[in-house]
């Protein structure tokens, strides 16, 4: 085996990237060889457009144990990590504004719970910076069961899911680790585990009886990309009937005397203030938005976040893929489309292969469904100004 097989794939990454590039008609650099737009266009049509759930329960766990020092991922396994975690973390708060998450550390045999459930993405980031040190083995099994401990009294209408990120390929549990996995079921928590080292069969086996994913990194790119797969939510349970969910909805209020927040009685760092959201029924507070009331058990959101998770319960359908037999335009960026195009199945506008990607993505709704007026409209418009 020469030197150039033997060598770890991130080692060559920025070798040879002429070879990366391509001009195209117009004399435009272009990529190629890379999963790209192309790549993602193939996963949207792939994945078919099914309801998903609203409102998420996810425990986030992260192996700090020493095999994290690694560094076939540059600079190292913890460093990398920290920076795809905290973009994963953001992310999954835009496209989940009402969800929660927490982030579970695993060293040392033990488990350690940095934040809890929680809507605020710049705490979890920090608390996690602040315990960033590896040593140890990792214990799966206690991780699993910390999480269950608080993912088990979610509401049955909101999804418990805990994500695992593991570097090591042992873990050092106390107990039957099986067990632990039957608990998981009974309690319909899903568990999906992200490997970075090499496929572990135990591993596997979790995921599979708790009906999670489970998946192993090539490089830096693809840990991204399997990450970034879970912040879409997971199809809502076929089972599961429609039912009304209490829910308050607090203004953000200032008081004459200063008072402690809910979320803080349990935190070292609890702090006096007097601004804060009250919970509408029991008149607790509250310094972010979404949480449950620990005191009457209340949802409370804010309706600017209920509104941005509408579109998981009725998804934008997927565009129908055309090929062109002349140059045409895209409705949206107005960019030439020579072979490829997307036609909306309402409004039947083109779209690009780019603009597709950020509808279905980041946008939700079809621009050219949102600025046509429906007909009985435009009627009464008309009635309207020749009176």
């Amino acid at each position: 085996m020469d030197e150039e097989d033997s060598s770890y794939r991130w080692e060559t990454e920025y070798e040879r990237t002429w070879e990366t590039i391509q001009e195209d008609d117009s004399g435009s650099l272009k990529a190629v060889g890379g999963d790209g737009e192309e790549g993602r266009r193939r996963r949207h049509k792939a994945k078919e457009r099914i309801r998903l759930g609203m409102m998420r329960h996810l425990f986030l766990v992260i192996d700090l144990s020493s095999a994290m020092e690694e560094k076939d991922l540059r600079p190292s396994r913890l460093s990398c990590t920290l920076k795809v975690v905290e973009n994963f973390i953001l992310e999954f708060f835009d496209q989940n504004p009402i969800s929660q998450l927490g982030v579970i550390v695993t060293r040392s045999s033990k488990a350690e719970k940095v934040t809890d459930l929680g809507g605020n993405p710049r705490q979890h980031v920090s608390k996690l910076k602040e315990m960033a040190s590896c040593r140890g083995e990792p214990s799966l099994q206690n991780a699993m069961e910390m999480a269950m401990q608080s993912l088990k009294h979610v509401p049955s209408h909101a999804s418990r899911e805990i994500l695992i990120v593991m570097g090591s390929l042992t873990t050092c549990d106390p107990g039957d680790i099986l067990v632990t996995c039957e608990s998981l079921t009974a309690h319909q928590i899903q568990c999906s585990i992200i490997g970075l080292a090499a496929e572990v069969h135990l591993c596997k086996k979790i995921c599979e009886n708790t009906k999670g994913q489970y998946s192993v990194i090539l490089d830096e790119s693809h840990y991204k990309e399997l990450l970034m797969q879970h912040v879409t939510p997971p199809p809502a349970m076929a089972s599961a009937e429609a039912s009304l969910i209490r829910m308050g909805f607090p203004h953000h209020h200032s008081t004459a005397s200063p008072s402690y927040s809910m979320g803080q009685l349990d935190s070292n760092d609890a702090t006096l203030g007097t601004v804060g959201y009250f919970c509408p029924q029991c008149k607790a507070k509250y310094l972010e938005l979404p949480v449950d009331c620990k005191l009457c058990r209340l949802t409370l959101v804010s309706a600017p976040h209920l509104a941005r998770s509408y579109h998981h319960l009725f998804p934008l359908p997927a565009f129908t893929e055309h090929q062109l037999s002349e140059a045409r335009s895209c409705s949206a960026c107005q960019s030439q489309m020579k072979s490829l195009a997307y036609e909306c199945s309402q409004c039947h506008q083109l779209f690009c292969v780019c603009c597709e990607t950020f509808i279905h993505d980041t946008l939700h709704t079809c621009p050219g469904c949102s600025s046509t007026l429906p007909s009985d409209t435009r009627d009464m418009d008309t009635v309207e100004t020749s009176s």
